[in-house]
């Protein structure tokens, strides 16, 4: 009786194993929407509020949001660029707000290339953009590893896990940066396109993952003026010490070569 019960509960569990199994490659299977455009967008044009915050995420799924982007700001977060390093284009450009939500394709999250790639086809479809690349001198920031060398810790997370780097303000002495299974360039990505006033080139030769926890105190040089700077007492450093002391990484101002980029047309978007 007792073998008869373990060989019956034996079979059970294999065949619950097996369903499992069959589910779980099922799930891994499904295969990801093509992140190409939104399904459906609406971009209203709004008044600018220094004190309500610029940000765009996924509040859901499928739900993708943007909030006070002036079209040059959009620019440079779906290109991955300076904002000094756009030039052309109406007068505009760079002065009326807007809003954006979306829904994207599927039920399953788009990282932020994905989401980039459907804001590109957004600007090209609602804002009929058009641009061409000139290589340009700037003024640069280098980011290098500082000389006692790099502080990065390889993420734990696995390789094909999307990155997270979301910084969050707290005005008016602090920001805060987690960033999971993040490249060095990836940071430098980010903070050349929101979170400093120069490009910034990537000149530390390191090429894994990491995860990390950055914190530092805003000053004048980032997000365009628009977060207080600091009080000399703050308890977090500026950006350029944290960066050293918290991460092993320098940061050295210089001229260079940037592939900027030239707005040869763009028009107030199209009806909704």
């Amino acid at each position: 009786m007792i073998r008869r019960f373990l060989i019956t509960a034996l079979a059970a569990s294999t065949a619950t194993l097996a369903a499992t199994a069959v589910l779980s490659a099922q799930q891994t299977s499904t295969p990801r929407p093509k992140f190409d455009g939104f399904e459906v967008a609406t971009v209203k044009p709004i008044e600018h509020n220094p004190q309500g915050g610029r940000y765009f995420r996924m509040e859901s799924n499928n739900r993708f949001v943007a909030r006070d982007y002036t079209l040059k700001l959009l620019i440079a977060a779906a290109y991955d660029l300076n904002p000094r390093t756009i030039s052309g284009g109406p007068d505009w450009l760079d002065s009326e707000h807007y809003n954006i939500d979306a829904l994207t394709p599927g039920d399953i999250k788009p990282v932020r290339t994905e989401q980039m790639a459907m804001l590109r086809s957004l600007l090209t479809e609602r804002f009929h953009l058009a641009f061409h690349r000139e290589q340009k001198d700037f003024s640069i920031y280098e980011l290098t590893v500082a000389p006692h060398g790099a502080k990065l810790k390889p993420s734990t997370m696995k390789a094909d896990d999307p990155p997270a780097l979301i910084a969050t303000v707290y005005p008016p002495s602090k920001i805060v940066l987690p960033a999971r299974n993040a490249t060095v360039g990836e940071l430098a990505a980010m903070m050349q396109r929101a979170m400093l006033d120069r490009p910034v080139v990537d000149k530390t030769g390191l090429t894994g993952r990491y995860d990390f926890d950055l914190e530092w105190a805003p000053d004048e040089t980032q997000f365009g003026g628009e977060v207080p700077r600091a009080s000399n007492d703050a308890p977090s450093p500026p950006l350029f010490i944290a960066l050293q002391e918290q991460l092993g990484l320098r940061i050295v101002a210089t001229h260079g070569p940037v592939s900027a980029l030239v707005v040869d047309k763009a028009e107030k978007p199209t009806d909704n």
